[in-house]
């Protein structure tokens, strides 16, 4: 297992507010997985990125990546882990590259920083990802999904045991959107690397083999590929659904959806009836008569 949360909590306080990002979220991920997390703009997903990335601690709750716990390592373990074991991909091409180096200059700076510079890895790298005959080009000669290839590169610089990306398509067109992809899953499917993208947009989250989706600073259900394909009129694979499951945690706590409860005429924190019936668990207004 790459990542275990266990009733993960993150609380932002000032002198005047606070702010519970996320409350009691329980999450893992096995090693060589390519999965996605989804989730609205406020549910947590960023909150959850931040820390599986090691820029922000938890408040609570418990968050180990490669066995380290982060929520008690010390801050000097706390940079040789964002060294090391995880690499970021972010949607903001500026935070990826350094404007006035090369793709080959951009990738080999985390290997100098950490002391294991090695230009023919770089190269590879660079290779790997379909973009090694521009490796002598500077950020303003690469389109954007060029420039989103590099940074892939760069976050793989020192063999990170987790790839993150957050919102990795979102500045590109659909079409360069799914070349992006496609690196991810071949390195996935040939390197074996572990891979967690956050997104908003279902249609990405259903090209991966898991999805996670967030709500309210919890998860709440699992969208699973199933074993069976769905085939075209050329028998090729065209579409492969994915089955969701609502997420109960150790405590049978589930989230049901809001439009649900909102179509049960339930809103805010109302009370309803349930019932076992004949393997069933069966969810009432309080005013439905059961029958």
């Amino acid at each position: 297992m790459v990542v275990e949360c266990d009733n993960l909590v993150k609380i932002y306080k000032t002198s005047e507010i606070e702010v519970v990002a996320l409350q009691g979220l329980d999450l893992t991920v096995e090693d060589g997985e390519l999965m996605a997390i989804i989730g609205s703009s406020g549910s947590g997903k960023s909150t959850l990125m931040n820390m599986l990335g090691g820029l922000d601690r938890p408040s609570a709750g418990k968050l180990i990546v490669n066995g380290a716990d982060l929520l008690k390592i010390s801050n000097k373990q706390l940079i040789e882990y964002r060294r090391n074991t995880v690499g970021f991909v972010w949607q903001n091409n500026a935070r990826n590259l350094i404007p006035y180096l090369t793709a080959l200059e951009n990738v080999e700076l985390p290997m100098y920083i950490s002391g294991k510079a090695r230009r023919q890895r770089a190269l590879e790298l660079l290779d790997m990802v379909g973009i090694s005959h521009r490796k002598d080009n500077k950020l303003h000669q690469l389109s954007g999904g060029e420039q989103q290839r590099v940074a892939i590169a760069i976050a793989l610089a020192n063999e990170p045991k987790l790839l993150l990306a957050d919102e990795p398509t979102g500045a590109v067109d659909s079409e360069t959107g799914d070349k992006i992809l496609d690196v991810f899953r071949t390195l996935n499917e040939q390197m074996g690397q572990t891979i967690i993208i956050v997104t908003h947009d279902m249609s990405l989250a259903q090209k991966v083999n898991r999805v996670v989706a967030i709500r309210d600073g919890r998860t709440s259900s699992e969208f699973i590929k199933p074993t069976y394909r769905i085939k075209g009129e050329s028998d090729n694979l065209t579409e492969c659904k994915q089955e969701e499951f609502t997420v109960i945690d150790k405590h049978g706590r589930l989230q049901i959806p809001k439009e649900y409860l909102e179509a049960l005429g339930i809103s805010g924190k109302g009370k309803v009836k349930v019932e076992l019936d004949k393997g069933k668990i069966k969810v009432y207004s309080p005013e439905e008569k059961v029958i």
